[in-house]
């Protein structure tokens, strides 16, 4: 089990970096592929919004559907199945010229994704108990490294031969995604006995466990917080100051400054998670993203922009780490699998709602105050995470 947990580790570290970078280095570009490629120019806030959301929508559909045939057959098949799928929908949208194709297409993308969450689950159910905070913490800085190199890859390429050229690279990539999967990934799954629980009563038993239901809705929150900004940035970049031809390169520097900060600190948060408690930790981690939402409001220019980025990252890389622990934490063994599926759809809806609110608001109010927003509801949430806990050590206290 000792060698067979840490191989996975590496394996997998390796095949999500992959999918994390085929995804950062053509999706973050979306605005400008709507607007240069397909033609979008007015209300591109709205379409951007519209675009990422679906995907996002029809992922979180489709989630618990997943979630059972991984219980049924294992995370391994939903690794394969999701990396060749992705790989073929990436080759699809070179050929979109409609954005409304464009939207189905995105659909479709969200319907096939899956690689990321059945590796954090495979990652989950096939470490001890003891080294899972750590394992999940490694994974995490897996995503946030292909989060650097591929906006910074996807940004010259976009802006020396065009965005659409990048969707075809990330279908390259992906396909080494799965090939990772199927030659290296070793799985010891345990299939459940007897009929495997409907979604419907997933929901219900998940609904009886009040620590359960309460990181997913913190997981809401947060995947809408990140996802709020996601089809901003370009064009706030260009706004503090970047130009248009170059908004590409730029952006994509940008993107990669938080990935940057999680690859630094996700593991370490992990380790100093196991050692105060992935509840602290997430605390920390909603208090540094808040403020660093909020300091963002201050930027004027690209470099003040990128620094204060990195340094939101910083904290920020701490709280999906904690979420993974707690709901391996607040669930049994042979629930586990399934409680991370839920935990993926309450994420996936977050990122349906973070673009289609960040679209609505920054073409409304400005990209600006989006800024402020996020960083109040994420002190907001801190908050009454203190206060809850506090009640509950009173309660535990006097009782």
């Amino acid at each position: 089990m000792e060698f067979r947990w840490k191989r996975n580790l590496f394996i997998l570290w390796i095949g999500v970096f992959f999918c994390g970078m085929a995804y950062t280095l053509s999706i973050p570009f979306i605005p400008l592929f709507l607007q240069e490629d397909l033609g979008i120019h007015s209300r591109l806030e709205i379409w951007s919004g519209v675009t990422f959301s679906v995907g996002f929508l029809a992922s979180a559909l489709i989630a618990p559907y997943w979630g059972s045939l991984a219980d049924k057959y294992g995370r391994k098949p939903m690794l394969i199945r999701s990396g060749l799928s992705l790989s073929v929908v990436y080759f699809i949208t070179f050929f979109v010229h409609d954005p409304y194709i464009f939207i189905i297409v995105r659909i479709l993308q969200g319907l096939m994704a899956g690689f990321i969450p059945a590796a954090i689950a495979l990652v989950g159910t096939n470490t001890p108990d003891k080294q899972v905070g750590y394992a999940l913490g490694v994974m995490s800085t897996a995503t946030a490294a292909g989060g650097i190199l591929g906006p910074l890859v996807g940004g010259v390429l976009s802006h020396w031969v065009g965005t659409r050229e990048c969707f075809m690279v990330s279908g390259c990539i992906m396909l080494i995604s799965a090939a990772i999967a199927l030659v290296g990934v070793k799985e010891v799954h345990e299939k459940p006995k007897g009929a495997r629980p409907s979604v419907f009563k997933d929901l219900k038993q998940a609904a009886g466990n009040k620590q359960l239901v309460w990181v997913f809705g913190m997981t809401l929150l947060v995947a809408t917080s990140v996802m709020i900004l996601e089809p901003l940035l370009t064009l706030y970049v260009i706004e503090i100051g970047g130009s248009a031809k170059g908004a590409s390169l730029s952006s994509g520097i940008i993107f990669s400054a938080v990935g940057v900060a999680t690859v630094i600190m996700g593991s370490r948060w992990g380790i100093i998670g196991q050692r105060i408690g992935y509840d602290k930790t997430l605390y920390i981690g909603l208090i540094g993203g808040g403020i660093g939402n909020l300091l963002q409001l201050g930027a004027h220019n690209l470099i003040a922009f990128g620094v204060l980025r990195f340094s939101y990252g910083l904290f920020f890389a701490a709280v999906y780490p904690a979420l993974n622990a707690l709901i391996v934490k607040y669930s049994e063994a042979e629930f586990r699998g399934r409680a991370i599926s839920l935990n993926q759809t309450s994420s996936q809806f977050g990122m349906m709602a973070g673009p289609m609110l960040g679209g609505l608001l920054g073409g409304w109010i400005g990209i600006q105050f989006v800024f402020l927003i996020t960083g109040v509801a994420l002190l907001g949430a801190a908050v009454s995470m203190k206060v809850s806990s506090m009640k509950e050590a009173k309660r535990v206290t006097s009782g």
